[in-house]
């Protein structure tokens, strides 16, 4: 199974977060809309996690 990327650094913002979180496609889906909430302020829900899952790449292997 290809490992999935969901990297802050390609996205601005005002604090320059520089998170990358790399796993499983569910695990970094979850994890990268939680980081979004929590530190970025957005709202969770559906439209959310879509947007999350659109933006993740694979691992270079």
């Amino acid at each position: 199974m290809t490992r999935k990327i969901a990297d802050c650094r390609k996205y601005p913002s005002e604090m320059d977060c520089s998170l990358t979180i790399t796993g499983e496609e569910e695990e970094v889906v979850r994890a990268a809309s939680e980081h979004a909430v929590s530190v970025h302020q957005h709202t969770d829900g559906p439209e959310l996690r879509e947007q999350v899952r659109a933006s993740l790449e694979d691992e270079p292997v």
